[in-house]
């Protein structure tokens, strides 16, 4: 009996009959591969093609990765990075030459070909100091003023949106209402949102959003708040579950709405993986608050205090919520040291998170900082990360690190729109996700993180292409 094919109602049939003639026509032919080899320092070469040849039943003992077109999963919104006020900062003290450089090497045709920008309202770690859009105790928001960011932030956001045309895709998070908004009278060290200011802090959205779109740059969506279970020494604002959901239910959405922003994707709570699954089921748990929530933000943050991932809540999440989008909004490397901008295990560390999350249903996938500088900054508290690529102020140099490679092997070549379909890998050390394109092109993403050279066999319906993945290495798979 022929299997069913099963798709995804938001792909459409014309995506349907595009992505099956294309694979009719293909099937047996050649791909193309891209590959990154720690071992070798290639980065991104094209290593030729590979032809698909028939193998039936695969054997224990070959290594495989397997996909099936017939199954269709999540739609990719895009994959990018955030422009904060470090990335800014840093982007305006390189020469121009330079700053050509890195705008293109993320948003151009040639480079990363990212889609999404993210920033921050009002400040963040990630910014030379820290700051509100109003004077305080300013109630009436009178005097909101977004002449800080139009100094760095906004003209670099600019520069993206230009490169990147219509598929742009932007978003803001906050990391702290104004200092006396807050319980704790402060910016810093978390504090509550105090009860008399919930519609003040939710008219103060609607300002940044109206300000921002007045200067050409279009609001894609938002999340309610920057990481609301931690309490940091940088910006932050406590939320439990419940009060995010009062918030988002009472003030923030209606808000939204009644000024016309009803299209606004407003993601919830946007941090770890850990509690994902009781705060989306708690927070949304009142259709009066869920009906305002398109998505739900996390972050990587929770190997702090886990030395494996918690991938698997994403899936459980998105079985309880199929109308929901999962949207990674944040992750880098922390503790920077400029010594090991060529570590692999950079690239690594994001290479086992895009994948693995893909593969639990994510649709929206945001690194943090863009760029950084020399000393992983700046930071107004000392809190130095890694970027994908690293500027150096003072001699002009531009250091791509692995993180920016394999990201690279993702981004380049899945298309916003690409819908996942099904895949499997049969070796521990081998990672992979494959996507399909809107014109039926198949995508494949490999990597190798064990200390072994492997040889692999992609396989689709019965055809397979031998692939060699060399230890400590990624690649792309284009059919």
């Amino acid at each position: 009996m022929k299997r069913l094919v099963v798709s995804c109602l938001v792909m459409g049939m014309t995506f349907n009959i595009q992505a099956q003639q294309y694979w009719k026509k293909n099937a047996g032919k050649t791909a193309k591969v891209i590959l990154t080899d720690s071992k070798t320092n290639e980065k991104m070469v094209d290593k030729g093609t590979v032809k698909f040849e028939k193998m039936d039943q695969p054997k224990e003992t070959d290594a495989c990765i397997f996909v099936d077109p017939d199954f269709k999963y999540q739609k990719l919104i895009g994959i990018g990075g955030a422009i904060t006020d470090a990335s800014a900062e840093t982007f305006y003290k390189m020469p121009k030459a330079k700053q050509k450089e890195i705008i293109e090497a993320y948003y151009g045709k040639n480079g990363l070909r990212y889609t999404v920008v993210r920033t921050n309202m009002n400040s963040c770690d990630f910014s030379s100091d820290s700051y509100t859009y109003v004077e305080d105790n300013d109630k009436s928001l009178k005097s909101f003023n977004i002449a800080h960011d139009e100094k760095y932030k906004i003209p670099m956001i600019k520069e993206a949106k230009q490169l990147v045309g219509k598929d742009f895709t932007f978003y803001f998070s906050p990391w702290s209402p104004p200092a006396w908004m807050k319980s704790n009278k402060s910016m810093v060290k978390g504090g509550r949102l105090e009860n008399d200011f919930y519609q003040t802090w939710a008219d103060y959205y609607i300002k940044f959003i109206k300000e921002y779109e007045k200067r050409g740059i279009n609001v894609w969506g938002l999340t309610v708040q920057n990481e609301p279970m931690a309490t940091q020494t940088w910006e932050s604002c406590i939320y439990t579950a419940q009060e995010e959901g009062e918030f988002l239910k009472s003030n923030l959405g209606p808000t939204l709405w009644k000024n016309g922003f009803k299209d606004k994707k407003v993601m919830i709570w946007d941090h770890n993986r850990d509690l994902i699954y009781q705060r989306a089921t708690t927070t949304l748990s009142d259709p009066e608050t869920s009906k305002y929530a398109s998505g739900i933000g996390y972050h990587w943050y929770e190997t702090w205090n886990n030395k494996t991932p918690l991938f698997d809540n994403l899936e459980e999440t998105q079985r309880a919520f199929p109308d929901k989008f999962l949207a990674f909004t944040e992750g880098c490397k922390e503790q920077f040291d400029l010594s090991k901008i060529y570590d692999v295990k950079l690239g690594e560390l994001y290479g086992r998170n895009m994948l693995n999350d893909f593969n639990k249903g994510t649709a929206l996938w945001t690194d943090w900082n863009v760029l950084l500088d020399e000393t992983g900054g700046p930071n107004h508290v000392g809190n130095f990360c890694f970027a994908p690529i690293i500027a150096n102020t003072k001699t002009g140099e531009i250091h791509y690190t692995y993180e920016y490679y394999y990201i690279g092997h993702v981004s380049r070549f899945i298309k916003p729109n690409a819908v996942r379909i099904g895949s499997s890998s049969n070796r521990v050390a081998l990672t992979a996700t494959t996507f399909m394109n809107q014109n039926g092109q198949l995508v494949t993403v490999i990597m190798n993180d064990s200390d072994n050279d492997i040889d692999t066999n992609l396989w689709i319906e019965g055809m397979a292409a031998k692939l060699k993945a060399p230890a400590h290495s990624i690649q792309t798979v284009i059919l």
